[in-house]
């Protein structure tokens, strides 16, 4: 019995991990596949990667923290992801590193051709990040071919199915409304013509995002089992309700003005979307599309009682850590951008 809580527990915060990731990150790389397209001139490109400049590779370190606690929670389940699932998580790596070099690289050389170079890799390593990331999701919701052995039964190829393509233009359409937003907040007065252009932007994104968000929620009632555990506990239903509602204002706050508001409302439903994910997969990680009863579960691929215990003494003394720094580091360098900083320093 002891066992199994420290199971749930650590299942919580695996969810917990990735939704807290997916509303930081998700920001900087909806600017980035903005970027390419919003920006009229190399004052606006400085902007925006001013406006993202001090959190982006913070941001990232949720990404390597849910993986590591996959890895010590669920070692089974990790163990399968980087196998059969090889491919596309090299091609996630290799666009996220891509990515941080374009933000630095950028400014090493002053020329016209080396920016714009590294503008465009800025812009494909953000598009096709966001993309393998809703695959992913989109897999798990659907089913993995793994079998008993957790053999992963299938090619890179086989994951794009029209499924998983939705929810991954759902997490493009969520990250870039997310990132118009943040951007609005930081230019602000300083740059009219680029705000302007990114509130544009988010109020069309926004009606592409929920038109697929509605899409996502309906096929997933009739192609996946997610649905299954709000059969059995109506109270989940908090989680669909806090994305339909956060989604909603999201509009509101643009038309009055207030990105920011905004900002957290399109965070609340990316939150909103990540639980309804999460809750519905309980109790598996990789539900198997071969054969139900071969879906890794919290149960039968989580680390020993006495290593999820030591890890839940580890997480309740550096998480709250971690929070307390972050939400520094957001006070501290959240202010509105100046044209005259930019002319300073790289960037950011």
């Amino acid at each position: 019995m002891e066992h199994n809580v420290f199971q749930v527990i650590w299942f919580v915060l695996w969810g917990v991990l990735w939704a807290v990731y997916f509303v930081l990150d998700g920001f900087d790389l909806g600017a980035g596949i903005l970027s390419f397209c919003v920006a009229k001139d190399e004052t606006e490109r400085r902007a925006i990667y001013q406006a993202i400049g001090p959190f982006w590779d913070g941001n990232e370190v949720w990404l390597i923290t849910a993986g590591g606690a996959t890895f010590a929670a669920f070692p089974k389940t990790y163990a399968v992801m980087f196998s059969g699932l090889y491919t596309a998580l090299f091609l996630l790596l290799f666009s996220l590193i891509v990515r941080g070099v374009a933000i630095e690289f950028r400014e090493k050389v002053s020329g016209e051709g080396w920016r714009r170079f590294w503008d465009f890799l800025f812009w494909v390593s953000s598009m096709v990040a966001t993309l393998i990331l809703g695959v992913a999701f989109g897999n798990i919701f659907l089913g993995l071919p793994i079998d008993a052995q957790g053999l992963f039964h299938g090619t890179f190829f086989s994951l794009l199915h029209p499924y998983a393509l939705l929810v991954g233009a759902f997490f493009i359409l969520a990250f870039s409304v997310h990132g118009a937003c943040w951007l609005s907040f930081r230019v602000d007065d300083e740059f009219p013509e680029l705000k302007a252009r990114l509130l544009r932007d988010a109020k069309i994104l926004w009606v592409w995002e929920a038109v697929v968000a509605v899409a996502v929620l309906l096929f997933s009632l009739k192609l996946t089992p997610l649905w299954g555990n709000y059969l059995k506990a109506p109270v989940l239903v908090i989680f669909p309700l806090v994305a339909v509602v956060g989604l909603l204002f999201v509009p509101y706050f643009l038309n009055e003005d207030r990105p920011l508001a905004a900002f957290f409302s399109s965070g609340a439903a990316i939150l909103g979307v990540t639980a309804w994910g999460v809750a519905g997969l309980f109790p598996n990680l990789f539900p198997s599309r071969l054969n139900p009863a071969w879906s890794l579960t919290i149960y039968n691929s989580s680390s020993s009682p006495l290593t999820l215990k030591i890890m839940t003494v580890v997480a309740l003394i550096f998480v709250p850590i971690v929070l307390l720094y972050t939400l520094w580091a957001y006070r501290t360098f959240s202010y509105r951008l100046s044209r005259k900083e930019l002319l300073y320093g790289e960037g950011y």
